[in-house]
């Protein structure tokens, strides 16, 4: 998978031992806006999804985070990589790094209301909700300040992928014709 961007936080010492975890994320669209998990806690949104656990394909841990955080069903076979971002920094209050890959994904998801979701403790604490936003939108919101104990990283690595997906131009209408439609 394509590399987006590394963000690396720089606070950590380098001989520390690292704690690596690869996890997914779910864009998935509806006309311009995108589903986004956003903490009514802390005010920020991110991309449905989460960690991989072992034993698990990045397709079976997207379906799993998605139905958990937003109540979705993710179509089977329908991703298709987006690209990957690399968060590097020290893991709270211990001397480790924290290293994340997150591996980015379109989606489908099957039409209909979103079902029953089935939040951790920490995320029924923030109050997550799914919301359709516009990609920049959202970008908006993870750089105000005031986001509580949340990793700047985190939110920064939110918004940069938000900034792409702003960024992407809808396709061109097709040219007009000279020639006379056929009968």
């Amino acid at each position: 998978m394509q590399r987006l961007f590394e963000l690396d936080a720089r606070n950590y010492d380098p001989g520390w031992p690292r704690r690596r975890r690869p996890s997914v994320r779910a864009v998935i669209r509806r006309g311009r806006a995108v589903a986004v998990v956003r903490s009514l806690l802390y005010d920020y949104c991110k991309f449905p999804g989460g960690g991989i656990e072992p034993g698990e394909t990045p397709e079976e841990a997207l379906r799993r985070e998605v139905a958990e955080e937003a109540g979705l069903a993710v179509v089977p076979g329908s991703l298709r990589p987006l690209g990957s971002a690399l968060r590097i920094e020290r893991s709270p209050g211990r001397e480790e790094v924290f290293e994340q890959e997150n591996l980015y994904y379109l989606c489908d998801v099957e039409p209909g209301p979103p079902g029953p979701r089935r939040l951790d403790p920490y995320e029924a604490e923030e109050r997550f909700e799914l919301q359709w936003l516009d990609p920049a939108a959202a970008a908006a919101v993870n750089r105000r300040p005031g986001h509580g104990p949340k990793s700047p990283l985190m939110i920064e690595r939110e918004a940069r992928v938000f900034d792409l997906l702003a960024a992407e131009r809808p396709a061109a209408p097709p040219e007009p014709s000279d020639r006379p439609a056929a009968r």
